[in-house]
This record gives C-alpha cells, structure tokens and sequence, in this order.
C-alpha cells in the first residue's frame, strides 16, 4: 500500500527552498468498542438535545459559540472563523536552529515523514546531512489544515522527521502537583546499586517489536473464538503482593535475580 501526503509544500531557510511532502509517521490503532444497551445488544444512539426547547437539533441548526465570564456566548460564525483562521501557507519556514536534545519531549505532539518533492533535490539531503554533522535540528513555523503548527525538524535514516510541538500554554507544568516533595536524600551505596542494576537491564539499541499490545492480542484471539462460536475462557490471574522490604533489600534482591552461579571448580587430583 502507498502512502499519501497529507501535506505539500516547501522547506525555506535562508534562500534556499526544498521542495516537500509530509508523511503522517504513527497510525493508532483503536479498538473500536460501540455502547450498547444491555438488554438487547442495540447500539446507542446520541442526540442533540436542547434542554430550553425540548426538543432534538438538527445539525443544519447548530453554530459554535465560546462561553464569555459573564454566561453569554461569543457565536463563531463561518465569516468570523474565516477572518480569525491562519492564513494558509505551502512552506514551512525555519526560524532557527537549535541543539537536538534542546527541546524537552514533553512538546513532542504528533510525527510526520518528510520526504523530498522529487529524489534528485540535493538541496533536502544537503539540509539532512548538515543537521546530522551539527547534531542539530531546525525548528519551523507553518499551516496545516487551518492550524498553525510549530514544528522540529530532525534527521531520520535518509529523510526527515517532523514533529509538531505543544505551545507553551497546553503545556501542564509539574509545580502543579501539590504533593511533590523536594527529593530526598539519596545515599551512595544506594546510588551505586541502582546503577549496577540498570547495567544488568541495559541495552545498546531499544527494539519497540519486542514490546506486545497484549490486551490487544488476546482480545483479536477471544473475537475469533467467537466468531468460530467457541466459549471464551478467561484465566483469572491472582494479584502479587510484593513484600514490605527496604529499599537497600530490594535492591539486592533484584541484583540477585540476575547474577549468573559460579561455574564449578575442578578438584585438584
């Protein structure tokens, strides 16, 4: 299957202009669950209702409106979203370039491929090579579908990946949470444990295929058991309780989980 761009358009920094197209990079897949009533299996349906006129709305008679302080509502219309929406653009434009690791991922939101108008432009692999060398990435403005995204620009294999970035005010900071407690005091042999155990558990490269959906997987086999009308049976799992230890024990028993048993000497004849 061929993917389609979801975006055309162009990269323009300095002079230079690359001719591009976005890729969208992730597709959720969502188990598609619909509400039904209990009694019969029949799907539910929701209405529009008003509660002042009692009775159900028709779409043809519904408009968008945000709430104001004082209870009334501003009421979107088609000609004040039309001068209020971003004007559409066909270029991403580059404000700056920053060191790859500057932005935090809690801005990451969703991720395209970006690939080259046409395979010859050395212009997109000059750009791909440049950000490689300099460990760098480009960070970017432009519209998409009514919207004005900021984006990061980073090197990915022989293409480009773009991220679009949460503004600053969807950000939620964690000076937020109440509860947290300035850290506590970590001792060093503590510290030097933990750092042995990470060891045991370290990778060079991280493989997401090693990772399984697995609810996902026993649902698509219990849908198939069904649909061969077989009975589902459900293996009830008991909860672990770990033991209240201290964290030094802890840390030691994991260690031990991992140690492999001295092979056995030789006796000397």
């Amino acid at each position: 299957m061929t993917a389609r761009a979801v975006w055309k358009g162009s990269i323009n920094f300095g002079l230079v202009s690359i001719g591009i197209e976005l890729y969208s990079a992730v597709q959720p897949h969502v188990l598609g669950f619909k509400l039904l009533h209990n009694v019969c299996h029949t799907p539910i349906s929701n209405k529009r209702w008003c509660a002042h006129c009692d009775r159900e709305v028709p779409w043809e008679e519904t408009v968008k409106g945000l709430k104001l302080k004082d209870g009334s509502y501003f009421i979107m219309t088609q000609e004040n979203i039309k001068k209020l929406k971003p004007e559409k653009t066909d270029t991403i434009d580059v404000i700056e370039f920053v060191d790859e690791s500057a932005v935090s991922p809690l801005y990451y939101d969703s991720h395209y491929y970006v690939a080259p108008h046409k395979t010859s432009d050395k212009a997109f692999f000059l750009l791909v090579a440049a950000l490689e060398r300099t460990k760098q990435a480009a960070i970017g403005q432009f519209v998409m579908r009514d919207k004005e995204y900021v984006c990061l620009l980073q090197p990915y294999k022989h293409a480009l990946l773009l991220s679009t970035l949460n503004y600053e005010y969807e950000i939620k900071h964690l000076e937020l949470i109440d509860d947290l407690k300035p850290p506590a005091k970590v001792q060093e042999q503590e510290l030097k444990l933990a750092e042995l155990l990470m060891s045991k558990l370290y990778k060079k490269t991280f493989d997401i295929s090693d990772f399984k959906d697995t609810f996902a997987t026993r649902l698509a086999h219990a849908i198939k058991l069904k649909e061969k009308g077989k009975v589902i049976e459900v293996e009830e799992k008991k909860p672990v309780h770990a033991p209240a230890v201290s964290l030094m024990d802890a840390l030691k028993a994991s260690l031990s989980q991992y140690e492999q048993p001295a092979p056995e000497r030789r006796r000397a004849r």
